[in-house]
């Protein structure tokens, strides 16, 4: 990104004053350089993430200055989870820099930056092994230098808070960066390098001040709501009936010419198919734009979809699962057919979720302006680039070289930015009238234009023999698909050659032995035709965990085991379920380790809790079995009786995720996670109706309120593995617990999430 020079007669940035203007040379960011571009934070002494003097750039990943100070480039989002730190201190803990001489650059979408996301929990995952190359490439290079300059051996030097000694003489990182280095490694070299023992990491698992955290407390943190360009307008949508399928016929704007800021209002063509059918009101000012949208007279032609409902997306999917629709994921023995023929016994159950709506503070937002280098440039929070740019070429009628996309803060995520479709009405604007367009949407037009969670089915059946021994398993699960839909190319195959989405049947292929083990992954024809299914925090995991661990339960009562031992019983590391390496070692021991650890801390099993009290307790891993979060936890909860509402007291878990990274952050994206998890047990759920969501705010569609929050334990199994993902896995085991504790306090089993009070008391009385 471009930075404005001559910082020192600037005056202190504030939060709205905020400006990006357009030069001959790209773009600059109107604020003092001391505050960083964009979203990169003004570091504690205020010097700006510019280098001095020469530098060394071991990578494509940092460079360092003839002053020591390290730059380590973030190909991440940052949507509060300070995901820099995370990745800047593996880099810098390689490397042996002091961490008060690191800073952080959020980069835009170069094409050097190679593939760009932010979802999955796969961002200290992904960058574990490439910021630890980088960092030993750097003191490996630094470190030669030394001895060449002394006519030394290499070997008995070693490096430490970014300086190189052999014991007798000390030269620092800067001195060594200012006397010239040309060093380059290849792939090759880079994989070679001797990475640090485990036991001699010093920054990887301590408490370290964020380096983003300053401007988000001070509010000099920008969002991609805080952009501005010299000439832009303001655009606000009218989004059509349908969000496929839509026309407009005619606009009826004579209202809206009287008010004071209304430019006009632009019917989008769309060479992508992404916005179909949408209109744009633009204005001098986005309280002008939308006070004249609403004056304006759209007719349009709706979609197909206009009339469908949640109930017929769910009787949809009942309909594909009784038919030989789907794709079988690999498992040990996916046929299960002789385990059920020759059960002595067998329990078979129904789950289901409804829609669930992100509900990101910021709503969505974009600024787009072609530059006067004819580049398409892009201001907007987004957590996947390299999906959208080709969609944005697309729409633009443009090579994809052609458009750059700028990093900012999101307000944020879930999941919901990874579908970048709001900027693309926003550069369709902007192309139509030739100016910088800012398009901002309303609270309820976000969750009206939401990529949504799919509301799903599920059908479990378990076969048991004489001995009550489990035999075989199958689960057959439905819902919309989101990469299906926007990145079918990451679909991989079953073994039936049918393609599926992992990340609407993730967690289906557990790590239980429970012998023939048959999952059919179903795309939901009806929802992906009437929405945009979306990746929300946990994905496919928040109901196929659900159902799994709720099944469990259930085959536990129904052959009369302790649902704990039953679950440690058939959590056998064998076969596919002995794990692998790097992401999955130890398997199913590992599981089985959490759920022992959280059963420890809760005291699970008590007996002596008030009546209506009880606990319930669920396992599970997140994202993948590619890449598992070993997860457990326990929920204590009161049953009202009367009424059926559910006191949630006290929760507990217990994560593996290897090694920690960043604890303090690693705490928190658990605390969160859980509580998205219980409110989306609890408190979350829309409804589609004529082809929509019915919520469209806060005052209808209910969160977790902070005074139903419960007290939490949280504990990490200490390791050193490989780090995998925090953000998404503890969204996954709160509510299959809650609904285990539900059925021990009541005798009552709920198999539809959200768990509402009138569902509790139909299901006591059953």
């Amino acid at each position: 990104m471009s930075r404005l020079a001559g910082s020192d007669s600037q005056p202190q940035m504030t939060r709205r004053g905020f400006l990006v203007t357009m030069t001959a040379t790209g773009v600059a960011f109107g604020f003092p350089q001391a505050s960083q571009a964009a979203m990169n934070p003004e570091v504690p002494s205020g010097t700006p993430v510019t280098p001095t003097g020469q530098t060394f750039e071991p990578s494509l990943w940092y460079w360092i200055d003839a002053e020591g100070q390290v730059n380590v480039n973030i190909i991440r989002a940052e949507m509060g989870q300070h995901v820099g730190t995370a990745i800047a201190r593996i880099l810098a803990d390689e490397l042996e820099v002091a961490w008060e001489n690191v800073r952080i650059t959020h980069v835009d979408s170069a094409e050097k930056w190679g593939f760009m996301v932010t979802g999955g929990s796969w961002s200290v995952w992904q960058s574990w092994p490439v910021y630890r190359q980088a960092g030993a490439a750097g003191r490996t290079a630094l470190i030669e230098a030394a001895a060449k300059m002394w006519g030394v051996d290499a070997s008995g030097l070693t490096a430490r808070d970014g300086t190189v000694t052999d014991g007798t003489q000390t030269i620092s990182y800067g001195d060594l960066v200012a006397s010239g280095l040309d060093r380059s490694f290849t792939e090759d070299e880079l994989a070679a390098l001797p990475l640090k023992p485990h036991a001699d990491l010093r920054l990887v698992g301590q408490d370290v001040h964020p380096l983003d955290l300053d401007t988000k407390t001070t509010g000099q943190a920008i969002y991609g709501l805080d952009a501005k360009v010299d000439g832009m307008v303001y655009g606000v949508p009218m989004l059509p009936p349908t969000r496929y399928g839509s026309k407009v016929n005619s606009v009826d704007d004579s209202a809206a010419k009287g008010i004071k800021g209304y430019l006009e209002t632009v019917v989008l063509d769309d060479p992508s198919g992404t916005v179909p059918g949408w209109v744009v009101v633009l204005g001098q000012s986005l309280y002008a734009a939308r006070t004249a949208s609403m004056e304006i007279s759209v007719d349009w032609e709706a979609g197909e979809t206009v009339d469908v409902s949640e109930d017929d997306i769910q009787a949809r999917g009942r309909e594909l699962i009784d038919s030989d629709a789907g794709a079988i994921l690999h498992t040990a023995q996916p046929d299960t057919s002789a385990s059920f023929d020759a059960a002595a016994d067998t329990l078979e159950a129904e789950y289901t979720t409804q829609s669930v709506l992100h509900f990101q503070m910021e709503p969505v937002n974009a600024t787009v302006f072609q530059n006067a280098d004819g580049i398409w440039e892009t201001h907007a929070g987004n957590q996947w680039q390299s999906l959208i740019l080709p969609t944005l070429s697309t729409a633009l009628e443009v090579p994809a070289d052609k458009i750059v996309m700028r990093s900012y803060m999101l307000g944020g995520g879930f999941g919901r930015r990874l579908n970048g479709d709001y900027i693309v009405p926003a550069a369709l604007a902007s192309k139509a009238v030739g100016k910088p367009v800012k398009l901002v949407f309303s609270r309820e037009q976000d969750a009206e234009f939401d990529s949504i969670r799919s509301p799903s089915v599920q059908k479990l059946r378990m076969a048991f023999d004489d001995a009550q021994a489990v035999t075989g398993m199958e689960h057959h699960a439905t819902a919309g698909w989101p990469t299906q839909v926007m990145a079918p190319g990451f679909m991989p195959k079953g073994v039936n050659e049918e393609p599926y989405d992992p990340f609407a049947i993730d967690g289906a292929d557990h790590w239980y032995d429970v012998g023939a083990h048959r999952v059919r992954a179903i795309s939901n024809d009806l929802a992906n035709a009437t929405f945009r299914p979306g990746w929300l925090r946990s994905v496919g995991p928040g109901w196929t965990n659900f159902a799994v661990e709720s099944f469990m339960d259930e085959a536990a009562h129904k052959v009369g085991a302790d649902p704990l031992q039953f679950r440690l019983d058939h959590l056998t590391a064998e076969g596919m379920n002995a794990g692998s390496a790097p992401n999955a070692v130890g398997g199913a021991t590992r599981q089985a380790a959490v759920l022992r650890r959280v059963a420890e801390m809760s005291g699970y099993g008590n007996t002596d809790l008030p009546e209506g009290t009880s606990m319930g307790i669920a396992t599970t891993f997140g994202q993948s079995r590619t890449m598992p979060t070993w997860t457990a936890a326990v929920v204590q909860l009161a049953v009202d009786s009367e009424t059926g509402d559910v006191d949630v007291q006290k929760m507990w878990l217990a994560f593996d995720c290897g090694t920690v990274v960043d604890p303090d952050s690693a705490r928190a994206q658990c605390e969160g996670a859980a509580l998205w998890g219980l409110s989306m047990a609890l408190h979350e759920g829309t409804r589609i109706e004529n082809g929509k969501v019915v919520d469209l705010n806060l005052g209808a569609y209910t969160p977790l309120r902070l005074a139903d929050v419960p007290e939490m334990e949280i504990e990490f199994i200490d390791s050193t593995e490989v780090p995998v993902g925090l953000g998404e896995p503890g969204t996954t085991v709160v509510g299959p617990a809650i609904a285990n504790a539900i059925f021990n306090a009541t005798g009552a089993r709920v198999r539809h999430l959200p768990i509402t009070s009138d569902a509790v008391l139909s299901a006591m009385k059953a």
